[in-house]
């Protein structure tokens, strides 16, 4: 009994080892539970304050990198597509802007109301000295014109908000006498100008050239005309085909060889012909150079080649060759009068629509800048307006 009772009090208590693993979980879900909670809080804390710091930066970025959009976006409708550029100032190179002026709508009829404009471009070194003699001729007539001037790049103009001419300048070069890069901007003018889908005939100007007519009877005669008006003669002399280089061929033959005015009135069809020119332009801006003088046979060539039944054969602009030499006579104070304008418009007769008629120039060259005032004293009774 005794040895029983010692063994009693000898017992060890042990844990049964499957109650112990619930605990040891419990423990250990309870310690991972404490460093979720306290990472969780510390993510947000440290969330918040990096989103603080960076929110403007962010929002930069999007904003830089999302298109901008206006908040009204005009449909497209035919307005838009038939609305003159409202600057003529742009950043397309010559071959993009040619390109450009060169589309042609392929139906003749237009689904608009369109009221035909000249187009009044002035090839000029800088200033125009007969603006105020121009801003009397244009005057009334607006939405029957518009104007656009090639200029030396480094001139800026000075026109006043209230002029016609102001913000007329079209994005130039230079353009040097006798050499392609006149007829480069002679195409660069009429390219800006086909941008205008009212722009109906082109009328090449310098900055001493002058009106010779109201502005009424200019459009009358030049709308009603069924031809374009730019010189195209053989003239078999040294000064016309003694200028012909036979490398020309077979584009240009000798028989081709043409020559004329540099000063032309010409309509939209031919206009389109001269700026999607890339046959004729290679063998002229190659070949023809002083003393082949580019601008007297460039167009007269090619147009007298594409379309010789639409050219008068003759230009609207009066210039006098007869004190000889390279350059036309320049008339200043002391030659403007009434009876110089009789000697230009008097005794004179020319074809006009195949039949003849005594109204042959509707401008005139070259005039210096001091003759500015006796024509604004003129302008009234002798010129019309």
């Amino acid at each position: 009994m005794a040895l029983e009772e010692g063994k009693d009090s000898g017992v060890t208590f042990r844990i049964n080892p499957s109650r112990a693993f619930p605990l040891r979980l419990l423990q250990f879900s309870l310690v991972f539970l404490a460093l979720g909670l306290g990472f969780s809080v510390f993510s947000m804390y440290t969330t918040r304050y990096f989103k603080i710091q960076n929110v403007v930066p962010i929002a930069q970025t999007i904003l830089e990198q999302t298109p901008s959009k206006p908040c009204f976006e005009e449909p497209i409708s035919l307005e838009s597509w038939i609305r003159p550029p409202s600057k003529l100032m742009h950043t397309m190179n010559d071959s993009e802007l040619l390109w450009r002026a060169s589309l042609v709508p392929r139906i003749k009829s237009y689904p608009f109301k369109r009221v035909p404009k000249i187009a009044f471009m002035f090839l000029t070194k800088g200033p125009l000295p007969m603006a105020p003699l121009w801003e009397r001729f244009f005057k009334g007539n607006e939405g029957r014109y518009s104007i656009y001037i090639h200029s030396m790049p480094s001139y800026d103009p000075d026109f006043p908000p209230s002029s016609v001419f102001y913000k007329r300048q079209i994005p130039s070069q230079v353009a040097e006498w006798g050499r392609m890069s006149m007829c480069e901007a002679e195409r660069r003018l009429l390219a800006n100008a086909l941008l205008d889908i009212s722009n109906e005939w082109f009328i090449l100007l310098s900055e001493a050239c002058i009106p010779l007519n109201n502005f009424s009877i200019v459009y009358r005669y030049i709308f009603r005309s069924r031809y374009s008006f730019m010189g195209s003669f053989d003239e078999p002399g040294p000064y016309g085909r003694g200028r012909y280089n036979g490398n020309m061929g077979p584009v240009v033959n000798l028989t081709d060889w043409r020559k004329g005015s540099q000063w032309f009135e010409i309509n939209r069809v031919l206009a389109v012909k001269i700026v999607e020119d890339t046959t004729y332009y290679p063998k002229f801006e190659e070949f023809c150079r002083p003393a082949c003088y580019v601008d007297e046979h460039y167009f007269q060539t090619m147009l007298s080649i594409e379309t010789p039944h639409l050219l008068a054969n003759r230009s609207l602009t009066y210039v006098d060759w007869s004190r000889g030499g390279a350059h036309p006579a320049t008339f200043g104070k002391g030659d403007t009068n009434k009876d110089f304008f009789k000697k230009i418009t008097e005794g004179k007769t020319c074809l006009y629509n195949n039949q003849p008629t005594t109204l042959c120039f509707l401008f005139a060259r070259k005039f210096a800048p001091s003759a500015l005032e006796p024509l604004l004293e003129l302008a009234s009774d002798v010129l019309g307006f």
